[in-house]
């Protein structure tokens, strides 16, 4: 039932002002001269004109969110990118669930992790890398030539840590094998062997690698490491591949150890004997001094 006021014959024509000639409620109060209570009255369960709403100024930046949640963005970034709180930025896209699956979810957080270590520890990577060419250029320059002499120091103290040597229940089985993979100890022993008059084309080359591996191209890489035909090689030895075993040698740059065999090398093996003999006494002397 409506009261008298809302019976006022002018109620009627405020409410048709109002949705008609876009009147604003001040500019009715006064056509009528009546006060804001009548006119409230008056206007009771009108809906509000649609051209009274004025666009929120935030719309645009809700749309945007809206957009970069479905690409995938988190909260965090929408947040930054649009410079509005995480409140206000989860609020505009709580209903676009970023992740289908739990898995999915732990796998962003994996990748988000990744990115904010990255961020954090590459500057220093950059550092320590170029703090440690610094001190390898340096420490290069003390090297320069080497002389036949240094070489067969260099080449005794080598051998001795990775070609095979007489064992106690074996004392005269003196040969020369040596095997690295290494390319830059692999040149060392070769001169070092060439010293005593050594061809290395006529010394024996082969291969030991996975056999998961290209055991060919491999070894035709290492024909061009020592200079020599890769005909002249020996059958490769293959060594198993076990796949519950963790390994990171593995891939292109993957070419196994190439072991070089010196052949009738017994007084070779003497020598070598003979040049860690008399640097383990030079060692004894120095240690002596010090005492």
């Amino acid at each position: 039932m409506r009261t008298p006021l809302e019976e006022d014959p002018r109620a009627g024509e405020a409410r048709r002002l109002r949705a008609g000639s876009r009147m604003s409620l001040a500019q009715l109060r006064q056509h009528f001269g009546v006060s804001r209570d009548t006119m409230a009255t008056w206007l009771r369960n009108e809906p509000t004109p649609e051209w009274t709403r004025r666009p929120r100024a935030r719309d645009d930046l809700r749309a945007r969110a809206v957009v970069m949640r479905q690409a995938r963005a988190t909260v965090p970034e929408i947040a930054e990118a649009l410079s509005v709180a995480k409140s206000t930025a989860y609020l505009w896209v709580r209903h676009l669930p970023l992740d289908e699956t739990s898995e999915q979810a732990r796998q962003r957080r994996r990748e988000h992790s990744r990115r904010v270590a990255e961020t954090r520890w590459e500057p220093l990577r950059k550092q320590r890398d170029a703090d440690r060419a610094a001190i390898n250029a340096d420490e290069a320059k003390c090297v320069d030539e080497l002389s036949d002499r240094e070489v067969r120091l260099l080449g005794a103290v080598a051998y001795w840590c990775e070609g095979t040597k007489a064992k106690p229940w074996q004392p005269n089985r003196c040969r020369l094998t040596f095997i690295n993979s290494d390319p830059v100890l692999i040149r060392l022993f070769l001169r070092f062997i060439e010293l005593w008059g050594e061809d290395r084309q006529a010394l024996r080359y082969r291969v030991s690698i996975h056999e998961s591996a290209d055991a060919e191209a491999a070894g035709r890489w290492w024909a061009d490491v020592v200079g020599v035909p890769f005909e002249i090689f020996r059958r490769p030895t293959l060594k198993t591949h076990n796949p519950s075993t963790v390994r990171h040698n593995v891939g292109d740059p993957y070419r196994g150890c190439l072991v070089v065999d010196v052949p009738d090398s017994r007084a070779l093996y003497w020598k070598v004997e003979g040049l860690m003999g008399g640097i383990a006494a030079a060692m004894a002397s120095i240690e002596e001094v010090k005492m």
